[in-house]
């Protein structure tokens, strides 16, 4: 087997059908951020918050797009990376945007790892979680990355296990909390906190909930049939994903007035349950809370020290072993499990999901231009889609990033500072690289 095509097998795993494909993106979607967002997105737009996940589906859509084309001409496992560096070519753009998504997918992780740590507390009804919900978060970080050391079939199994749990526990949830509200939603309107740009703030965190439909451009190659599974696979998981939000939106709503949901934001489902359910109905959304955090870490983990590791080999980023035993892979599942560590010790829940809707839609609007201006005609696509994509991002971008600033500058500061750092040093990395590959060319020429 020669290198290419071993370095080839080492990503890429057998073929997936379209229910294959359909169930690992709904899979990860459907996961701990839904319990960590409901509460944050009503913060942020009042009562029309279902509106917003409504509003969040549809920026998903015409987003998915521009993939879907880049995808069905070059289906590979390098994913989001492989389509910059079609577009852009092997420069900072590429790799900067790359790292971006790199880091908004470690941002989930750690937000991931808070939601974990919130949602377990309330089985012991802890007030004071300053410290036990990042003490949790990281436990739950170093057990993701112990099973990652154990082996890729185990997180297979385990992830498909886990997204029918928590699929059908959500559905169980939104079922009965729609029916015991009797269906009455008087929390769903204009409030004092509805705001045009707090609507659009709002979608702007919402989107965060169905960013997980890249996972099926991400394994284009593995897919069956891909020029027609890729987009069916994407339509069908933003759909049932819509339709489950909603429920859960819903029974939210039916259960809890907005003043309440916004005090219970980080588990706002939990506190949904308690007028419904009572104790039972709480041990049973935390346990949901539980299953899904848990293996929506564990894959996830994989994912993103996949997707460093073919950054590395791409020459796109640099690497260092530090010692370590190992491949790259498992060098680069150290990094990521450090990276979301620090993450969730120094942020809450709150800006932790602001850096990543912010990181996740700078990149996209990148993918969207790199298609309308650089691969329009060779992968086919229309113009006015990714055009209206790129308005929709930058509207609610805009809008999130004014609310961000009169609210928590901080967050602004820091994801400033973390852009300029990427593209700097990227910068910096890729012509120090290639003086380095000139200077031993010349070395080599002077040898012969």
């Amino acid at each position: 087997m020669s290198e290419s095509n071993s370095k080839s097998s080492q990503y890429e795993e057998n073929s997936l059908s379209l229910t294959g494909s359909v169930a690992m993106g709904t899979g990860v979607m459907i996961g701990a951020g839904i319990f960590a967002l409901t509460g944050q997105v009503a913060e942020q737009t009042g009562g029309l918050f279902p509106l917003a996940f409504l509003a969040a589906a549809v920026v998903a859509g015409f987003s998915a797009y521009s993939y879907v084309k880049m995808a069905e001409q070059y289906p590979s496992a390098g994913g989001i990376a492989m389509f910059l560096m079609k577009a852009y070519g092997k420069g900072t753009v590429t790799a900067g945007m790359a790292l971006l998504m790199y880091f908004s997918m470690v941002i989930n992780e750690s937000l991931v790892a808070r939601t974990f740590g919130t949602y377990t507390l309330q089985l012991f009804d802890a007030e004071d979680n300053w410290l036990l919900v990042p003490a949790l978060g990281v436990g739950l970080l170093v057990v993701a990355f112990i099973v990652n050391i154990l082996g890729n079939k185990f997180i297979g199994t385990l992830s498909t296990v886990a997204a029918v749990i928590k699929i059908t526990g959500v559905l169980i949830f939104a079922a009965a909390g729609l029916w015991v509200s009797g269906l009455s939603f008087e929390s769903i309107g204009v409030s004092e906190r509805t705001s045009a740009s707090g609507f659009l703030s709002a979608t702007a965190l919402a989107l965060l909930a169905y960013k997980g439909f890249t996972t099926i451009t991400n394994s284009g190659s593995e897919i069956v049939d891909p020029k027609k599974n890729i987009g069916r696979s994407i339509i069908l998981s933003l759909g049932i994903c819509l339709v489950v939000y909603l429920l859960v939106a819903f029974a939210v709503a039916g259960n809890l007035s907005v003043s309440k949901i916004i005090e219970s934001r980080d588990y706002a489902l939990a506190e949904a349950a308690r007028p419904a359910f009572g104790a039972w109905g709480t041990y049973f959304t935390v346990g949901l809370a539980i299953v899904a955090s848990v293996s929506g870490l564990i894959a996830s983990t994989f994912a993103v020290s996949r997707m460093l590791a073919m950054l590395s080999e791409m020459k796109l980023v640099p690497h260092r072993h530090f010692g370590m035993p190992g491949d790259i892979q498992k060098h680069t599942l150290v990094y990521t499990v450090v990276f979301a560590i620090t993450l969730t010790v120094l942020f809450d829940l709150s800006r932790i999901a602001s850096l990543g809707a912010i990181f996740y839609i700078i990149m996209d609007i990148a993918v969207h231009w790199g298609v309308l201006r650089h691969v329009r005609q060779d992968v086919q696509a229309v113009r006015w889609v990714p055009i209206v994509a790129i308005v929709f991002d930058v509207a609610i971008l805009a809008a999130f990033l004014w609310m961000k600033f009169t609210s928590d500058p901080l967050v602004i500061w820091v994801a400033l500072a973390g852009v300029i750092f990427i593209f700097v040093g990227e910068r910096w990395f890729l012509e120090w690289h290639e003086n380095e590959k000139h200077d031993n060319e010349a070395a080599n020429a002077r040898a012969t």
